[in-house]
């Protein structure tokens, strides 16, 4: 053998890396961390300035702990690419909503709402609708919609849609 000592540095390197690997998957479900999609966005004029979306969505834990929901945000951004942030509106309201706009359909899923608990690597359908001080014409002409989904350990997942 010519060369011991690269030998010798090359099995070292290896040995560092396998390490690394390890403790990079070891960990990776330690991370609390929501990944999804939004299926369906529905929207309803309320009055001549404000409207108010429905956002159907499907969410993963990724994580090997439970998620525990904080506070759920709607964010839209408009046309020119402000950004208006919607109060969201409760389970209870939320049943009243679809009975009193039946433009909005069918209530499908629960609403994502505070001390909600997703458990470790669980897929869920939810909902959340939201209050928007913009007229529905705005909302349907967005660039963009984020779902924002704070835990109580302050971890931010965030899923947009268009």
């Amino acid at each position: 053998m010519k060369h011991p000592k690269l030998v010798a540095f090359g099995s070292a390197a290896l040995v560092v890396l396998a390490g690394i690997a390890i403790a990079w998957y070891a960990a990776k479900g330690s991370h609390l961390e929501l990944r999804g999609s939004i299926l369906k966005v529905r929207t309803a004029p309320t009055d001549e300035n404000s409207s108010v979306a429905v956002l159907d969505f499907r969410v993963t834990n990724l994580a090997d702990y439970e998620f525990n929901v904080l506070n759920v945000k709607v964010i839209v951004e408009d046309k020119s690419g402000a950004k208006v942030e919607g109060m969201t509106v409760s389970e209870t309201d939320a049943r009243h909503l679809f009975e009193v706009l039946p433009i909005l359909g069918q209530k499908y899923n629960d609403s994502l709402v505070v001390r909600n608990r997703i458990p470790p690597h669980a897929s869920e359908d939810r909902m959340i609708a939201a209050s928007l001080p913009i007229p529905e014409s705005s909302l349907d002409m967005r660039q963009g919609i984020t779902l924002r989904i704070e835990e109580v350990e302050g971890n931010v997942s965030e899923i947009k849609g268009k």
